[in-house]
C-alpha cells in the first residue's frame, strides 16, 4: 500500500482518475495531507471566540468553513463576528495597517508551505494592531508517526513537491533512517504522479529503499534554506495536534518568545487544548484522514454530509479527501472498496 499525504495529490490522482489505471494488488491511499481538516478544533474555538469579542479574525476561506467543537468561523459571522477572508498574510499586515485603531488576529493554518511569510511578516515587525494565532504543522514529523504505523502498513510515500521545496529532501532522513520505507519526492501533473508510482513499486519489487526525487524542477536536497532560516528565527517546533491524527512532537510550531507582543495566544490568554478532534456524531474523519477507509465508507458522506453542507472538515476544504471525492464521485467510486 502507498499513501501520499497532500491534498493537491489526491486531487490529480481522483481528477484523472489514476487509481482506474493501476493494478488491482496496487493501492494508493489519501494521509493527513490537509491542512484545514487536521486544524485542531480547539484553534478554531479560539479564533470563534475571538472574533464575538470584537477581533477582527482573518483567513482564508476554506478554514473559515471547518467547525470547532461547535462553531465555525463562518457560523461565527453569522452570529455577529467580525471575519474576513484573505488570500496571503500580506493582505492581514495591510488591513491591519489601514484601520490602526482596530484589533487583528491572522488564523495562520497550513504547513511548512505557508508558514515562511508569516515568519518573514513577524521578523520584519507587523503593525502593533495584529497579532497571529499559529496554527502551523510539519510534515515531515507527521510522514513519520504514519510510517511506525503497523496498523496503516504503509510500504512507500509519495510525499508533497511544494511542502520539501521549503524542507528539502534531507529534512524527511531521519523519518526514513528510522523506518526504511520507501519515499519519492513528487510533482503534481498526473505524469509526476505516475511516474513517482512507479519509482515506489520499482522500490518495493528489488527491495532497495530509497529517497528518490521525482520532481527535480522543484525539490532539493537542502531546499530553499532562506525559508527554513525565517522559520527557525520566527518559531520554536513543539509537539503538534492533528485533528484526527495524534499529537506527534517536533510537528506544531510556536511564536518564539521574543515575538510574544505578535503572539494571538499570549496576548488574549487562550489556551492550547489538546485534544478530542471533537467531530460529529456517526462521522468517520479521522479514519479518512488517515488513509484508513474511503469517503463512501462514512455513513454520512454524500447523504448528511455533503459540498453544500459539509459536517466535517475532510468535506470542508478543497484538499480534503472527501470534497474531491464528491467532486469527482463518477471516478472516486469506481475504485472504491464498499
Amino acid at each position: 500500500m502507498l499513501m501520499h499525504v497532500c491534498g493537491s495529490h489526491e486531487w490529480t490522482i481522483t481528477h484523472f482518475g489514476i487509481r482506474t489505471l493501476l493494478p488491482q494488488n496496487v493501492e494508493v491511499r489519501s494521509g493527513p495531507g490537509c491542512p484545514v481538516c487536521v486544524t485542531p478544533a480547539a484553534d478554531i474555538d479560539s479564533a470563534v471566540r475571538l472574533s464575538l469579542d470584537g477581533k477582527t479574525i482573518l483567513t482564508y476561506g476554506d478554514m473559515s468553513r471547518a467547525r470547532g467543537s461547535g462553531m465555525s468561523l463562518f457560523d461565527a459571522k453569522a452570529a455577529g463576528g467580525d471575519v474576513n477572508i484573505i488570500y496571503s498574510v500580506h493582505d492581514a499586515v495591510r488591513m491591519a495597517s489601514a484601520k490602526p485603531a482596530r484589533e487583528f488576529v491572522f488564523f495562520a493554518v497550513g504547513f511548512e508551505t505557508t508558514a515562511p511569510p508569516t515568519a518573514y511578516e513577524i521578523l520584519k515587525g507587523p503593525p502593533d494592531n495584529l497579532t497571529f494565532l499559529v496554527s502551523y504543522r510539519y510534515v515531515p514529523p507527521a510522514v513519520g508517526a504514519v510510517a511506525m504505523s503497523p496498523e496503516l502498513a504503509v510500504d512507500g510515500f509519495i510525499n508533497a513537491g511544494h511542502a520539501s521545496t521549503i524542507t528539502g529532501m534531507k529534512a524527511y532522513q531521519p523519518v526514513f533512517e528510522k523506518t526504511h520505507k520507501s519515499m519519492v519526492f513528487s510533482g503534481f501533473e498526473p505524469n509526476d504522479v505516475l511516474i513517482s508510482i512507479a519509482m515506489l513499486l520499482r522500490q518495493l519489487a528489488q527491495n532497495e529503499p530509497k529517497m528518490e526525487n521525482e520532481y527535480t524542477r522543484a525539490v532539493t536536497w537542502e531546499g530553499n534554506v532562506k525559508a527554513q532560516q525565517a522559520m527557525d528565527k520566527a518559531f520554536e517546533r513543539v509537539e503538534g495536534y492533528w485533528r484526527g491524527v495524534a499529537t506527534i512532537p517536533d510537528s506544531g510550531f510556536r511564536i518564539r518568545e521574543e515575538f510574544l507582543e505578535y503572539d494571538a495566544r499570549a496576548k488574549y490568554g487562550l489556551k492550547e487544548i489538546p485534544g478530542n478532534e471533537q467531530f460529529v456524531p456517526k462521522a468517520r474523519c479521522g479514519e479518512v484522514i488517515l488513509g484508513k477507509i474511503d469517503p463512501p465508507e462514512c455513513p454520512l458522506y454524500m447523504r448528511e454530509c455533503t459540498p453544500s453542507s459539509p459536517k466535517g472538515p475532510t468535506m470542508v476544504s478543497s484538499e480534503g479527501t472527501c470534497k474531491i471525492w464528491a467532486d469527482h464521485k463518477m471516478l472516486a467510486s469506481m475504485r472504491c472498496r464498499v
